[in-house]
C-alpha cells in the first residue's frame, strides 16, 4: 500500500497532491522549486543556486524514504530559460556520480510558480529491504 507524505519542512501544498508517494519499490517526488523551500527567495534568479537548493532538499526527502541520490532513476527538469541550461546542468551534475546519471527530460516552462527558474521532479528505486523512517528532517 503506498504511503502519501508531505514534508513538514515545506509549506503546505496549494494543489491536491503529496510531496512524496512511497511504495515498496519506488519513491515519487512532486516537482520542487526554490519557491517551495523556506529561504528559497534568497536564491531566486540564480539558476545554479536554485538548482543546488532544490537538489539538497530532494536528497533529504529521499533519505527520509530510505534512498539516496544513487537510487534516482528518472528526473524531469523544467526551466524557464533554455539559455541557462548549462548553469543548471553544472549544479545538477554535482549530486550524482559521474557517468551514473538518471534518465532525464528537460523542458522549457516559461512560467514556474512564484518566479522560480527551475523545478525538478524525481523518481527513485528503493533498495531491497529499505525501511522509510517516519519523518523528514530539515538540515538547512
Amino acid at each position: 500500500m503506498p504511503q502519501y507524505r508531505n514534508d513538514p519542512t515545506l509549506p503546505g501544498l496549494l494543489f491536491p497532491g503529496s510531496h512524496m508517494v512511497i511504495d515498496d519499490d519506488y519513491v515519487f517526488l512532486s516537482g520542487l522549486s526554490a519557491e517551495d523551500i523556506q529561504g528559497g527567495e534568497t536564491v531566486l534568479g540564480n539558476m545554479a543556486e536554485e538548482t543546488r537548493l532544490v537538489m539538497r532538499r530532494i536528497q533529504r526527502m529521499l533519505v527520509s524514504a530510505g534512498c539516496d541520490m544513487a537510487d534516482v532513476v528518472r528526473v524531469d527538469v523544467h526551466i524557464t530559460d533554455l539559455d541557462l541550461i548549462r548553469e543548471m546542468d553544472a549544479a545538477y551534475a554535482e549530486f550524482f556520480d559521474a557517468h551514473r546519471y538518471p534518465a532525464r527530460t528537460c523542458t522549457v516552462s516559461p512560467r514556474l510558480y512564484g518566479g522560480a527558474h527551475v523545478e525538478i521532479t524525481v523518481m527513485a528505486r528503493r533498495p531491497a529491504g529499505s525501511q522509510a523512517p517516519g519523518s523528514v528532517a530539515d538540515a538547512d
